[in-house]
């Protein structure tokens, strides 16, 4: 897939970053009180401010780029099969953000051509923004963000947004994996593919997720020098869902495959 020209890659991380600046100004205050809450059909939970990011993203994208298509947690698709596609989650850990747990953050990410190209993770809580173009270069708050070399899974850091997302199968292939790393630490939800990014850990292993979980974190950490798939190494795109393997070194990622690949979810089983 070859990249836009350099000149629409800068209007386009400009935009997403003030996609992120839109995004920060209407979670931060929301995040002072207590939400009121609802559950979807599939018993997410959802509150007003997810929505009210999520339409105000929108309408910013239908007004500067018309002809782009947009996929959202909240209100689907539209144009999904344009050439970009915009991916958004305007409250990556929703539930964090209900019980007052600064991990929570916002999501937006463009797929081109069906691939992660751009992707933004803001982390309103601590002020802590990741952008990242794929095959290209990230950054954290202006900073070169760059992914760390591991010598092996012996000596690596994995990190887990919830064990309970994960079926049984996909539970005993997470426990053989864990086993072999050094540490594993649960619960941050995109923080965590940001601290991959920038270095401070090595692998992000999850199932259960959606695209919009996972899009723009895949962009940022490719920018960074990782590498992002699912179980089976299988490249993400728009029409991906479960499972993601997010390591920081390339070599990790292939270890961390190996293992995963040993029992009834290994490559090309279902």
């Amino acid at each position: 897939m070859a990249l836009p020209d350099d000149d629409l890659i800068e209007q386009l991380t400009s935009f997403a970053s003030a996609l992120a600046e839109a995004a920060r100004a209407i979670l931060l205050p929301a995040a002072r009180c207590p939400p009121q809450v609802a559950y979807k059909a599939d018993a997410s939970a959802v509150t007003e401010t997810d929505r009210a990011i999520e339409a105000r993203l929108r309408d910013l994208i239908g007004r500067r780029f018309p002809d782009h298509g947009i996929l959202g947690e909240e209100y689907g698709t539209e144009n999904g099969d344009a050439e970009f596609v915009w991916v958004l989650d305007p409250i990556d850990g929703t539930e964090p953000f209900i019980a007052g747990i600064p991990v929570f953050g916002t999501l937006i990410g463009l797929a081109h051509e069906g691939r992660p190209l751009l992707g933004v993770i803001d982390h309103a809580a601590t002020g802590d923004r990741w952008i990242g173009i794929a095959g290209r270069s990230a950054w954290c708050n202006g900073e070169l963000a760059r992914t760390r070399p591991c010598a092996g899974l012996a000596s690596a850091l994995m990190t887990n947004s919830n064990p309970d997302l994960l079926t049984a199968a996909e539970r005993a292939a997470f426990e053989r994996l864990r086993r072999r790393v050094r540490y594993t630490q649960y619960g941050a939800s995109c923080y965590a593919y940001g601290v991959l990014a920038s270095g401070r850990s090595d692998l992000a292993v999850d199932g259960g997720l959606d695209i919009f979980d996972v899009l723009a974190p895949a962009a940022v950490i490719a920018g960074a020098g990782g590498r992002v798939s699912d179980w089976q190494g299988r490249p993400i795109g728009l029409d991906w869902r479960g499972r993601v393997l997010a390591a920081g070194d390339p070599a990790l990622h292939d270890a961390a495959l190996a293992v995963l690949d040993e029992g009834p979810l290994g490559r090309g089983r279902p």
